[in-house]
């Protein structure tokens, strides 16, 4: 749908519509952000970079945060309840999903904070297949959050880098914000590829071959 729909030219308009109505226009990105978020495959990287460029570093940080932060617990309440059979379906098809389980099982939130600082699973994926493990949901919660904050930043930098390269700034000005903003990307991709290794020693992929769990809503 995201391929065939002008979804970026939808989020400019969205900018614009939200750019001139203040604190509203906050809260409204907030709630729409975390609407979002419950969509597989949604926009959601595009509308962190949004956020940066609408709002700058501060305010589109913490709006993101709290955005995606609901959104992920949203879709986990909704695999516990509405929505469990569909992502126990979503899950037999995960090959990784058995080792998440059982990974989880051991470690509980541990593994919850890896997976979100690695890209194991894609985030409204895991998101809902985090429903479906033997996770707390306030453990869960506050995991999610803190292991998600640093991709946050990064990519709200990012856009908010590349929405003052379009201001009055000398070249020189732009070209170090733009630097500095992929530095912070690729900084968080180094610890994505450390939260890998972790993931791998915790055991996260040792069913990467296995069937889908049997038993995949019995947590």
């Amino acid at each position: 749908m995201f391929r065939e729909l002008p979804v970026a030219l939808w989020i400019e308009s969205f900018k614009t519509y939200v750019a001139g109505r203040g604190a509203w226009g906050i809260v409204l990105f907030g709630l729409v952000y975390a609407g979002v978020s419950l969509i597989p495959g949604g926009p959601a990287a595009l509308l962190t970079l949004a956020a940066g460029a609408l709002f700058g570093l501060v305010t589109g940080t913490v709006t993101v945060s709290l955005a995606s932060t609901a959104g992920a617990t949203m879709a986990f309440l909704l695999a516990r309840t509405a929505f469990r059979q569909r992502v126990e379906r979503l899950a037999a098809k995960n090959p990784r999903f058995r080792g998440l389980y059982r990974a989880i099982e051991r470690q509980g939130a541990k593994i919850v904070a890896l997976v979100r600082l690695s890209p194991v699973f894609p985030f409204t994926y895991v998101n809902y297949l985090f429903g479906l493990t033997p996770v707390k949901p306030v453990p869960y919660v506050l995991a999610s959050w803190a292991a998600m904050l640093p991709g946050t930043l990064a990519y709200v930098y990012l856009g908010y880098s590349l929405g003052a390269a379009t201001g009055a700034a000398s070249p020189r000005q732009k070209a170090i914000q733009i630097a500095l903003g992929v530095a912070a990307v690729v900084a968080t991709a180094w610890i994505a590829r450390i939260a890998v290794v972790s993931i791998r020693k915790a055991g996260l992929e040792e069913e990467r071959a296995g069937p889908g769990p049997d038993s995949a809503g019995s947590g």
